[in-house]
């Protein structure tokens, strides 16, 4: 059962704020998608062939090595820019 001090934990742990007046409504929420899950996890698979039912294989391309555009074209547009990399600012 998923109470309100657990969702309140959530929050926490997520840094999410959730106010005082939408925590038993979300409570509420959160225990029917739990119990949906519980409903799947109970369902009797007759079979274990789940893992490729659209008979798919390797759908990505080959890697190819190939040429890159110039560095000089690659830092025209960058604001700042040393040698032959990108400069950022250091975040604090």
């Amino acid at each position: 059962m998923v109470t309100r001090e657990d969702i309140e934990n959530i929050a926490l742990l997520s840094k999410l704020f959730v106010d005082e007046k939408d925590l038993d409504k979300l409570t509420e929420e959160m225990q029917k998608i739990v119990e949906f899950a519980d409903t799947i996890n109970k369902v009797e698979v007759k079979t274990g062939e789940f893992d490729n039912i659209n008979n798919l294989s390797n759908v990505f391309r080959k890697d190819e090595v190939r040429e890159s555009l110039p560095v000089e074209e690659i830092l025209k547009n960058a604001p700042e820019q040393a040698e032959d990399h990108f400069l950022v600012r250091k975040r604090a």
